[in-house]
């Protein structure tokens, strides 16, 4: 019996990042940000995370047995080429055997070419911050999927662009360190130049290859629906943190204000599909005192439930923002999905919350095509090191024992159905309920 059915061929899968899961990532610019007292809780760094350049074969047994189909991972650009224009055949090779081996299993591989890490030689000639960077980047791109292309038919040029430039530039919580708007800007305009240049030189020669971003949005709700300063401050978010990327995407060319910081243009369609990471919604209040945060001081509700790392969980969010990225008219790919909960209390509620708001928006039209959720394997959580537990499969950073949790037995019921199982009584954060005023992404 099943309450609410996917579309055939529907991707089931989990998402990690190289450097998160690998281990032994020592050439790029996160390995040397951990060495820096403060950087990481607790001082953990990623030089054993969960070992997986050795056992990804064992753990994709374990994965595939949990009944999923799909694979997101990333390649580590400074294993590929640990200098520049030198790339390395073993890692090649290796990247090819960790394909096959989903290949192998039946589990369809997407690949993320940057999530978050450069090589050390990028980051000394300036990281983001220099224009070269981009032409590196779209040169990395060509070779990986030259050599690789074949056994992926999806690869995701740039993990979280807007990420990469608010926390390494704006916060400087992570590397480079930097707090400075207009570097951030700049950064954001390399990134996107790196994406097209990328997308085009791929095309060129693998025009059969699917290629994306992998997009972090989050809802920004006015926390005082009825003061305009709040509405304006969250209208303001919503349009430098989601809509100013998406925007430059999809005209081809920068909108302000990136306009202030470069120079880009791109063609009209560098998009095959579109690749969002939601985790949750921030309540935003006016203060004048938050003048590097655009005036807007975050909220939570008072009673919201949360997660471990204090974020609400707010599935309607996910309604809201399938339901906005319509307008783009590309397939949509789910790419990141999840919770940090080390008690795994509400993992199961925080699935199929989310899961049940997906079917409802592809009820209402919403073109979703796979779910990837984040993650598999408790991992190194950058900034967090291995406080933040998101995996579905608990992994202890010093023993490397994999237990599933309860919660990766329900993501695999789902995922052995297809559906949302008939005995699961929705929690009532899953219901149906309008959205929360003018700051929806509509």
């Amino acid at each position: 019996m099943i309450a609410g059915q996917f579309p055939e061929k529907f991707l089931w899968g989990t998402a990690t990042a190289a450097h998160q899961v690998e281990g032994g990532n020592r050439g790029n610019d996160w390995w040397a940000w951990e060495q820096g007292p403060g950087h990481i809780k607790n001082a953990d760094t990623s030089d054993r995370a969960c070992e997986q350049y050795g056992r990804y074969a064992s753990d994709f047994d374990l994965l595939r047995s949990l009944n999923q189909n799909a694979h997101r991972l990333s390649v580590e650009w400074s294993r590929i080429e640990p200098a520049p224009g030198e790339f390395s055949r073993t890692a090649l090779g290796h990247y090819r055997d960790v394909l096959q081996a989903l290949r192998d299993r039946g589990m369809e591989p997407m690949v993320t070419l940057h999530h978050f890490t450069n090589p050390t030689w990028i980051a000394q000639a300036g990281g983001w911050d220099a224009p070269q960077t981009s032409e590196y980047f779209a040169r990395f791109a060509a070779r990986v999927t030259d050599e690789l292309g074949t056994l992926a038919p999806r690869w995701i040029t740039i993990n979280e662009p807007t990420v990469i430039a608010y926390q390494g530039y704006v916060r400087g919580d992570w590397p480079p360190g930097t707090r400075n708007l207009g570097a951030a800007a700049r950064v954001l305009v390399n990134l996107l130049r790196a994406h097209w240049m990328a997308y085009e030189r791929i095309k060129a020669r693998h025009p059969e290859l699917q290629i994306g971003l992998a997009h972090h949005l989050r809802v920004f709700d006015p926390a005082r629906r009825f003061m305009p300063q709040d509405r304006a401050v969250a209208a303001a978010f919503n349009r430098v943190f989601n809509e100013t990327m998406l925007k430059s995407l999809r005209l081809g060319q920068l909108v302000f204000p990136l306009t202030l910081a470069g120079r880009a243009r791109g063609p009209r369609q560098s998009q095959d599909f579109i690749g969002l990471n939601y985790y949750t919604r921030e309540l935003v209040k006016f203060n004048h005192r938050y003048h590097a945060e655009l005036f807007g001081e975050r909220m939570l509700p008072a009673a919201a439930p949360r997660s471990d790392l204090n974020w609400e969980l707010y599935p309607e969010g996910l309604y809201r923002t399938l339901r906005s990225l319509e307008r783009e008219k590309l397939p949509i790919l789910v790419t990141e999905n999840g919770i940090a909960d080390h008690q795994d209390a509400m993992r199961r509620e925080y699935l199929l919350s989310h899961v049940a708001a997906m079917l409802r928006a592809i009820a209402a039209g919403s073109p979703v095509r796979g779910y990837f959720h984040w993650t598999c394997f408790d991992n190194f959580e950058w900034a967090e090191g291995y406080s933040a537990k998101f995996g579905l499969i608990a992994c202890d950073p010093v023993t490397q024992e994999r237990r599933p949790r309860p919660s990766a037995q329900l993501y695999a019921q789902i995922c052995r159905l297809n559906a949302l199982p008939a005995s699961v009584v929705l929690p009532p954060a899953a219901q149906p309920v309008e959205p929360a005023g003018p700051s929806d992404l509509r």
